[in-house]
């Protein structure tokens, strides 16, 4: 009963934080070319929040630790709620700050939460540490329902709303809201070792350089990840002259997603005994 009435806080702080998340992805390319953006420019601000992602990514952990988890739980709530209402402009240097913003959000979205809980379940509580994959589980599960219903919600709030595509943007502040203050209310503040940036970088670059299949597995990973943010990008514009409502492809998409990877976790366990390389 202690772990689950844990676990249920955890869940109560993180996934309202996911839901916003998928909330800003279907209808942000038709933001933009609605706002009179050339497709270059467009492409422009996509790589700004890449861009922001992928260098504080790298200092993310650092930083996380030192700042504390749940302190950074909250200021991702911030900042991509910040993201969020400069989506309203027309201006394209807030356009910028807003998609900087965003992925500043989103790479403490995906490393401070977990940080936090990790700490919490084994530090705090001792809890086994087999029950870790029960949570992730959970989260995995809950995150695949939310990405399919944002889809839905922001091509119906796009469709009634005379905000249009800016709509689900705003429909997601009252998650972030909800996200930052539940962690700041009801969650503990825990922290990491201190350690000098230069030092921890060292130390991954080393750990690349003496294990070949780590190196292999990264650079595989990152060529994954550019083809998908390639197709992020290029999705809207081929399927929107079809008349394709784009909140349903955006929710086909997560729902495939979410099948293929029910099929591996079947095709694993079961008689077909896959694994992964």
């Amino acid at each position: 009963p202690a772990f689950r009435g844990f676990q249920r806080r955890f869940l109560l702080g993180y996934l309202p934080a996911l839901a916003a998340d998928w909330l800003q992805g279907p209808l942000l390319f038709r933001l933009l070319h609605g706002r009179g953006f050339l497709r270059s420019q467009i492409a422009a601000l996509y790589s700004c929040g890449f861009a922001s992602n992928v260098a504080f990514g790298l200092v993310s952990g650092l930083f996380v630790d030192r700042l504390g988890r749940k302190k950074s739980c909250v200021l991702s709530s911030g900042l991509c709620s910040v993201s969020c209402l400069l989506q309203l402009s027309h201006d394209f240097g807030a356009l910028a700050a807003a998609r900087l913003l965003a992925g500043l959000g989103t790479s403490l979205l995906f490393s401070a939460f977990e940080r936090w809980y990790l700490h919490e379940h084994l530090e705090r509580h001792d809890f086994p540490a087999e029950w870790i994959p029960d949570t992730f589980s959970r989260v995995a599960l809950w995150n695949s329902g939310l990405a399919v219903a944002a889809g839905l919600l922001a091509w119906l709030l796009a469709e009634a709303l005379p905000l249009g595509p800016a709509a689900p943007f705003l429909a997601a502040l009252p998650f972030l809201a909800l996200s930052g203050i539940f962690a700041a209310k009801n969650w503990d503040e825990n922290y990491g070792k201190s350690r000098p940036c230069g030092k921890a970088c060292g130390e991954g670059l080393r750990g690349l350089v003496s294990e070949p299949r780590a190196l292999l597995l990264g650079l595989v990973q990152a060529l994954v990840e550019s083809i998908l943010l390639i197709f992020a990008f290029l999705w809207t514009p081929v399927l929107e002259p079809h008349g394709i409502p784009l909140g349903i492809a955006f929710s086909a998409f997560t729902a495939a997603s979410a099948a293929g990877s029910a099929l591996f976790r079947r095709g694993a366990a079961g008689r077909l005994r896959l694994q992964p390389l």
